[in-house]
Parts: C-alpha cells; sequence; structure tokens
C-alpha cells in the first residue's frame, strides 16, 4: 500500500526523521479505485468484445490472445477475480464479520450476515433497520458496474417466528425483497435480479449451531455462469 511521507525542517536544528502524513487512507482508497477500473477493463475484455478485437488488444499489451481466451472461458477464474475484488472494497471491508464474500464453481456468493454486535434486521419482520439498509445499498453500488445475474436470497435462523400466521418463509421472503429493493435504489439494473427467494432456516451458515443470529442472513448471489448455476 503506498504511504506519504514528509520532511520537517525546524530552523536551527538538523532535519527530523520522517513523519507520516495524514490522510493515507486517500491513497488506499486511490489504489483501490485504480484496480477496480483494470478490474472493469478486464471484464470488458472478457464479456464484451469479439475474439478478433481479443486477438489485437492481447498484441497490443504484449499478451497472448489464448491466455484471454481461457479467462473468457474459465468462470471458476472469473469468480474469484470478482470475489477478491468485492472483498477488497474499503467500503464493505469496514463491516468487519458482517459480511462474508465466498468464490464458489461459478458463483459469488455475497453474505450479509445479522451478527450480535451488529444487527441487520428489525427483530422479528421483514424489515432492514439503517445499518441493514446502508450495508445493503453499499454492496449495491459495489456490484452495479458488474453484468452478472443476480439472485437475492433470504435465510432465517431456526428460532421460530414468534409471529401468528407469520412464519421464518414469510420472514425470510419479506427481508430478501427488502433487499432487492435496496439494491435496484443503488443502481444495479433490475433485469439483472433473476430471482428472490426465502429460503427461512433451510441452509444454515453455522451448520453446527441453527439457532445462531448469525444465521440470519441476505445471501447476494451473482452468477458467473448460468449454465451451471
Amino acid at each position: 500500500m503506498a504511504q506519504a511521507y514528509s520532511s520537517r525542517r525546524v530552523q536551527g536544528r538538523t532535519p527530523s526523521a520522517s513523519a507520516r502524513k495524514l490522510g493515507t487512507w486517500k491513497l488506499a482508497y486511490a489504489d483501490f479505485l485504480t484496480a477496480l477500473c483494470a478490474f472493469f477493463l478486464i471484464m470488458w475484455i472478457v464479456h464484451g468484445v469479439t475474439a478478433g478485437e481479443r486477438q489485437a488488444l492481447a498484441q497490443q499489451f504484449g499478451a497472448k490472445a489464448d491466455s484471454i481466451e481461457v479467462a473468457a472461458n474459465d468462470p471458476v477464474m472469473q469468480a474469484k477475480t470478482v470475489a477478491q475484488m468485492l472483498r477488497i472494497d474499503p467500503a464493505l471491508e469496514a463491516f468487519g464479520t458482517s459480511v462474508t464474500i465466498t468464490a464458489e464453481p461459478n458463483l459469488v456468493r455475497i453474505d450479509l450476515s445479522d451478527m450480535t454486535e451488529n444487527p441487520l434486521f428489525e427483530n422479528g419482520n421483514g424489515s432492514l433497520n439503517a445499518t441493514g439498509e446502508q450495508l445493503t445499498h453499499l454492496t449495491g453500488q459495489a456490484i452495479s458496474y458488474l453484468t452478472f445475474p443476480v439472485m437475492i436470497e433470504g435465510h432465517t435462523d431456526s428460532n421460530p417466528s414468534r409471529t401468528d400466521g407469520y412464519s421464518n418463509w414469510e420472514l425470510s421472503s419479506d427481508r430478501a425483497n427488502s433487499a432487492r429493493r435496496l439494491l435496484i435504489e443503488a443502481g444495479v439494473s433490475e433485469d439483472r435480479i433473476k430471482s428472490v427467494a426465502g429460503l427461512a432456516d433451510t441452509r444454515p451458515l453455522l451448520q453446527n449451531a441453527p439457532h445462531d443470529g448469525a444465521n440470519r442472513r441476505i445471501s447476494i448471489v451473482l452468477v458467473i455462469s448460468e449454465k451451471s448455476a
């Protein structure tokens, strides 16, 4: 990570040691934006141009055309690349363990979990609280420039709903739809959203602790290859 330093001279004394400037987070953020732009360029090369155009671009940059073709035809590698770019997004990093990003074969899964120290949902209903809305909106901004289809899943823990006639199925479905609306507001194209599902407690994040609050989450799934999704 780039760091900036300055030397301060006090009159009548020898120069002091270098002191780190304040605001180096701006350089770190600039590094991130540079890497993000490079990533989007790669995604455009992979998805938005013809084989002949890829050949010409590869020759200009001294790369082998077949290496670009491999990337274009390797959804596993694409999933790993997308996941890593999202992991280093400072806005998502700030939420710590509330965000889990996993590269699966042909998919990238972004889990926004309701941690005890950082709850995301209103208790017992389908709304996200202010923190949950902020995190979902930031996630939407982070993925809005991509073109991959999106699936949204709502999950609960194994504790039964305390509201008569309103089970964990309804609860998880309502939360998934709340997330869908926030993603669209954040810039995710509505036609990218392929499914919205409430899965109740059928897929716990913590298999050995189904009652744990971390199982209450929204999963935002990027479909890298629809053939295998």
